[in-house]
């Protein structure tokens, strides 16, 4: 199996960021990792092990990336406003550094955006807002709203909202969708949304599972059997839905 180590200096970010590449052709695959996780996350856990036969066929291309949650939604050392302007200079990167450098590697028509954990609202939210540019999501264990309180999960801005909340949070704008360029493209979007049944965000699940139906968004929601947010789990979603 093909596996490349990039790094460089971001101009937006001011900061290196790494990632890895996997496989050599194919669909191409932007994965963002859980909470804790980093760019080495979904080797160590398994995940790209059980999609092999896939990159070894160039079927796909995985490029794995850091996920910066302690600079954006965790870093609850910085105001919550400097917290989520961090996260949209996060999606500016991603936007116009990784998926550039991505087309330039690979040109297959194809890009797919896939996280588990936290790295699935990160998925979402930028799919959501920009849907012209992939053609597949795939996420798993996600909570689209950081702003609810589940279990042991807290608002992860203490109270503070914002235009910049409200338009990378799924659930928020979804129902403001009202026709146009972006509901035209998302509704030509093959989404997939997995959950285990006793996970915590399982409502929050139905409820965005909910708003895409409203909107007329095709998609499917996969609830598991028992707790499903754990690697075990997501290696064999991954196998399934990737």
């Amino acid at each position: 199996m093909n596996r490349e180590y990039l790094r460089w200096h971001s101009p937006r970010l001011h900061r290196d960021m790494e990632l890895l590449v996997f496989g050599h052709a194919g669909a191409k695959v932007l994965m963002f990792p859980t909470r804790e996780g980093r760019f080495w996350e979904y080797e160590r856990l398994g995940l790209v092990e059980s999609l092999a036969g896939k990159l070894d066929a160039g079927q796909l291309q995985l490029y794995c990336i850091e996920g910066l949650a302690a600079e954006t939604f965790y870093g609850f050392d910085r105001h919550p406003a400097e917290r989520i302007h961090r996260h949209a200079a996060f999606e500016d990167y991603i936007l116009n550094e990784v998926l550039p450098l991505m087309a330039s590697r690979n040109a297959h028509d194809c890009t797919i955006v896939h996280g588990c954990s936290l790295g699935a609202f990160q998925a979402a939210s930028l799919v959501f807002r920009h849907p012209h540019l992939f053609r597949k999501l795939v996420a798993f264990s996600g909570r689209y709203d950081l702003t609810i309180k589940v279990e042991s999960f807290g608002d992860l801005f203490d109270g503070y909202y914002d235009n910049t909340v409200y338009f990378h949070t799924p659930t928020h704008f979804l129902p403001g969708l009202d026709g146009g360029f972006q509901l035209e493209k998302l509704r030509q979007l093959e989404i997939v949304l997995t959950i285990g049944e006793a996970d915590p965000f399982l409502d929050n699940n139905h409820y965005l599972s909910r708003l895409l139906s409203e909107k007329q968004v095709g998609h499917h929601l996969h609830v598991w059997e028992g707790r499903a947010h754990r690697a075990g789990a997501w290696r064999k979603m991954a196998a399934l839905y990737i």
